[in-house]
């Protein structure tokens, strides 16, 4: 099996465009969450806020491929193009079948789907129907413009499992990597919002509604006032590349991927379930070949959910004991849904290139039902080694992805 380093990041966050804007908000301890006023215009719908990307323009990308895409796609193609600018990756990379893609979100766009129907049902005529269409809402929609644009020649896959989506993408394209089938591959998750979506988490009561006038105050990982997710959209991408194609080629190698486990939970299809979380986690410990002492942060899921929060957090105690540093960072970003891997990944190995963890934002008082862990509420210097991301779907997906500095071997 061979080793898989990051050698590229590419962000579009609701802080902006970028892996530098992400860093330097999340740094600020700022919140991107903002009062959406046009979710008061669905009837019944409770929740008030998001955290909606600003500042990204679609015409950076020509019109020939711009025709194809929806926001979510925009979004993934140039969170790519600042991941490959970062790899050092070439046109004759790309086009060489040795890189692949390894994109997905949690459905195909959601605001094409709705104009479509909108006016369908309307007027029951295609008249107004595009060719472009579908290339906008079929599934694989962020992986396909994105090799178009990029003259990617290798293996596509397009994971959809919501909120694990990018750590499966990142998952599987390590394995592709590891396994030889692949030198490079472009892996994460893109999502773009839509007011159904925050509907979606309303319906079943796990969406915040408690902080519409406050919205920089929610949601509340961890935190005995916390009522719910705060949807978001986004973009993540990291490069992963085989250690031997980063070094011949002179690439900065960001970090190290070690492990990987992604586990169905069949208890239900709904409620997080702390016994399926556990395996997770020990499973991706086992891949990776490390013992629970040798980890020193977990990025934990953590959405602010009653529910969740205590189920991850008994998960992570169960495995590490009560000295495990632990972070969230939905209360900055809100959840970015299919993104939300990938770009807590990025944001988890720039913390450990900079020696310094961030904190849960709004974490004010700890839930004692999710007491255990060394829950981080202020900036803490550290030197860490090694790190897991954690991401829990609805439908029952968990998946964990096991980072580590890259040891000084070259």
């Amino acid at each position: 099996m061979k080793r898989v380093v990051v050698t590229g990041m590419g962000a579009i966050s609701p802080f902006g465009k970028g892996v530098d804007v992400l860093m330097d908000s999340l740094f600020a301890n700022e919140s991107a969450v903002k009062s959406v006023p046009a979710l008061a215009e669905i009837g019944s719908l409770r929740t008030r806020v998001a955290a909606i990307v600003p500042g990204v323009d679609p015409k950076e990308i020509p019109r020939k491929f711009r025709r194809s895409m929806s926001q979510m796609s925009v979004y993934a193609t140039l969170a790519c193009q600042e991941a490959v600018a970062m790899s050092h990756i070439t046109e004759g990379h790309c086009s060489s079948g040795d890189l692949g893609v390894s994109i997905g979100s949690t459905v195909g766009s959601p605001i094409a789907t709705h104009a479509f129907y909108k006016d369908f049902l309307s007027s029951t005529t295609l008249d107004n129907v595009r060719a472009t269409l579908f290339f906008q809402i079929m599934s694989h929609s962020c992986a396909s413009n994105v090799a178009h644009v990029l003259g990617i020649t290798g293996r596509l896959l397009a994971p959809s499992s919501a909120c694990s989506t990018s750590t499966q993408a990142i998952g599987y394209g390590y394995e592709m990597i590891a396994s030889g089938k692949q030198d490079i591959m472009l892996c994460g998750g893109s999502d773009e919002f839509h007011l159904l979506s925050a509907a979606t988490f309303d319906i079943i009561n796990a969406a915040s509604i408690n902080y519409n006038e406050r919205p920089h105050m929610t949601p509340r990982p961890f935190d005995v006032h916390r009522d719910g997710v705060v949807m978001a959209e986004g973009c993540g991408i990291l490069v992963l590349e085989s250690f031997e194609s980063a070094v011949n080629r002179n690439a900065p190698i960001l970090a190290e991927v070690i492990g990987f486990s992604t586990v169905t939970d069949h208890v239900s299809i709904a409620d997080p379930n702390v016994d399926s979380i556990e395996i997770c986690i020990r499973k991706a410990l086992l891949d990776a070949n490390i013992s629970p002492h040798e980890v020193h942060y977990v990025n934990a899921h953590a959405t602010g959910t009653v529910l969740g929060d205590i189920a991850e957090a008994g998960a992570i105690t169960r495995v590490f004991g009560n000295n495990i540093a632990l972070s969230s960072l939905k209360g900055h970003l809100g959840h970015t849904m299919a993104a939300s891997g990938a770009l807590e990944t990025i944001a988890t190995i720039e913390m450990m290139r900079r020696s310094t963890l961030i904190p849960t934002r709004n974490l004010d008082n700890i839930d004692p039902l999710c007491e255990g862990p060394r829950f981080l509420q202020n900036f803490d210097k550290a030197e860490i080694e090694v790190a897991i991301k954690n991401n829990f779907a609805l439908g029952g997906v968990n998946s964990c992805v096991v980072i580590r500095r890259l040891k000084n071997d070259r």
